[in-house]
């Protein structure tokens, strides 16, 4: 690669945002959806040496373009929701757990514990909980898996 186009690469590190941003239109031809500075570094050079020492080669650029086409794109990305208990379908319930209105019991340090099953939570002594070991951890005082706790392991 040529000293001038190393220098201007190394010199893009040193450019603001904006600047980088016109660069990468200047080079590109496009404006960048993107203000992450280490990718328009990146693209801007990668482009900087496509044009001074050739880009890629016919069959490379043929088989991106298949696998562009077979590809499954995502234009916008994902927004990761939890359900709501009321929207959660059924077949996210753990099969481990006993039907809804059954109730676990444990006996722990001489005390009996018993947790009611609710649809997609759990009730222990009147409080509503999201997960068995959180009763477990509220019980013991300390980090316990809700299934090993109960024994409901399946084991």
């Amino acid at each position: 690669m040529s000293k001038s186009i190393l220098r201007e690469i190394e010199g893009l590190q040193s450019q603001t945002v904006a600047k980088l941003r016109g660069k990468y239109r200047e080079v590109l031809g496009e404006d960048s959806r993107s203000n992450h500075k280490q990718y328009l570094v990146r693209r801007i050079a990668w482009r900087l040496q496509a044009e001074a020492e050739g880009g890629l080669s016919e069959r490379a650029q043929r088989r991106a373009e298949e696998l562009a086409r077979d590809a499954d794109l995502r234009l916008v990305r994902p927004h990761h929701r939890k359900p709501s208990p009321s929207t959660r379908p059924d077949l996210m319930r753990d099969p481990r757990l006993p039907a809804p209105g059954a109730v676990v019991t444990r006996t722990f340090q001489g005390r009996l514990i018993s947790v009611e099953i609710l649809e997609h939570e759990f009730r222990h002594e009147g409080c509503v909980y999201r997960s068995l070991s959180a009763i477990a951890r509220r019980v013991s005082g300390t980090a316990w898996n809700g299934f090993s706790f109960f024994g409901l392991n399946g084991e």
